[in-house]
């Protein structure tokens, strides 16, 4: 069930805030132990949450627009009561003093908090013991791992997630189901275990792009209204074939199968180059979160070093070699790169490109690579993305809608034309 249907239920008096909690409460106990989406389950504190928001919704009491919707949050964002784990021992047990402002916001909206989902370690690279729920021998993606499992599954109806690179859209895609990466500044980062200051997004990830409306409607520093219909079918700008080609022959075909659609619903779709600059990017996305993440870590990975994963390990001493100077080129260079991208979709609504270049990669030690999603994070623009079909392989693939700054709600307008025409109703093989 997606939140915009629960909440009219909700509205309507056919479901209480318990019995929908009750639904998430049995898809957890059910699978919750083959897919390893959660840290922790707050059952008796959610359970009594949701009687009290049932109560309310008797009484016509309600909070806000999410009154009774169960929510997960990734386990690098505080909630009052829970321990910030961070997927590392290092953070130890103690419970957060308050909640992080964006989930104090979802609280005020009338959200109730099933938990704390899982997230690889520190939000890099280090695979979480989480599963795909498309197929368990597949990795979910990172670092929002359990965020995506989880609402693929029906654990929660929604929840939070970061990126830094790829982390909101990559486990998205790679569990089917919708994600917002906002303009960069626009949710507060307060309360969120950092992984680079000039990189971190906060996002919601649901099942549908009226969800993710909802969800960042109720969040401080974003209103984005519901997504309503554009005028007309939207202008696409579609990256160039080379962009396409390094994706893998599975998402090429479903990327091409969606574009195809689109067209034939009345998108118009026109191919846009990437500037030269941008060949660099991936190199300078590293340069960058790898010294910021050093700066971090610094005192706590130099007594600790035995205690962090060989990933996040390589990437902090990457971060602590990297001259001053090197990284003052490349705080340069993120400043012209930015310009250029805010330009690019300017003759457009939004453009597209898959959202991963491959689908969920058959192994669990990777939780794949930030190739497609790091440029739109360096760029900082809004991103939505969607899942438009089953690739040959079995396992869902995504397109990414990328819009112009500050400019969400125009960005969801068309994200959700594209979601209509494109009508991905599947569901996780686990689930079935």
């Amino acid at each position: 069930m997606s939140i915009v249907e629960a909440a009219r239920q909700l509205r309507a008096g056919t479901l209480t805030p318990l019995e929908l909690l009750d639904r998430c409460l049995e898809q957890i106990h059910r699978y919750e132990d083959a897919l390893h989406a959660w840290v922790l389950v707050d059952e008796a504190g959610t359970r009594q949450a949701a009687t009290q928001r049932t109560q309310e919704a008797a009484l016509a009491r309600w909070r806000g627009p999410l009154h009774g919707i169960p929510v997960g949050i990734k386990d690098v964002i505080d909630v009052q009561g829970m321990a910030t784990r961070a997927g590392s021992s290092l953070c130890g047990d103690r419970a957060a003093a308050a909640d992080a402002p964006l989930v104090a916001a979802l609280r005020r909206a009338g959200a109730v908090i099933v938990g704390k989902t899982v997230t690889v370690e520190f939000a890099c690279f280090d695979p979480s013991p989480t599963r795909n729920p498309w197929n368990l021998a597949h990795t979910p993606g990172g670092s929002s791992s359990g965020s995506a499992a989880a609402v693929a599954m029906g654990m929660c109806l929604g929840a939070l997630g970061t990126q830094t690179g790829g982390s909101l859209v990559r486990p998205a895609s790679y569990c089917g189901v919708a994600t917002c990466k906002p303009t960069f500044g626009k949710l507060s980062t307060e309360g969120i275990v950092p992984v680079a200051t000039s990189l971190d997004h906060a996002g919601p990830i649901a099942r549908t792009v009226g969800d993710l409306a909802l969800l960042l409607d109720c969040l401080p520093g974003l209103a984005t209204p519901q997504p309503l219909p554009v005028s007309g079918p939207p202008r696409l700008g579609v990256l160039d074939t080379s962009v396409l080609l390094e994706a893998d022959e599975a998402v090429q075909a479903a990327t091409q199968s969606a574009l195809e659609r689109l067209s034939h619903a009345g998108a118009e779709i026109q191919p846009v180059s990437l500037p030269p600059m941008f060949g660099d990017t991936l190199k300078m996305h590293r340069r960058i979160m790898a010294v910021e993440a050093a700066a971090y870590h610094r005192e706590r990975f130099a007594g600790h070093r035995d205690q962090y994963g060989p990933k996040i390990t390589s990437l902090l001493d990457e971060g602590l070699a990297t001259a001053a100077v090197d990284y003052a080129v490349a705080k340069a260079w993120h400043r012209e790169f930015r310009r250029q991208a805010a330009g690019l979709s300017a003759d457009f609504d939004a453009l597209i490109m898959p959202s991963t270049h491959t689908t969920a990669p058959a192994t669990l030690s990777t939780t794949g690579t930030p190739h497609f999603q790091a440029l739109w994070s360096l760029a900082r623009l809004p991103v939505v993305s969607i899942p438009c079909g089953v690739a040959d392989d079995h396992m869902p693939a995504g397109v990414q809608l990328v819009g112009r700054p500050d400019l969400e709600a125009e960005l969801f307008r068309v994200a959700a034309w594209c979601e209509r025409v494109l009508g991905f109703d599947a569901l996780p093989a686990l689930w079935a």
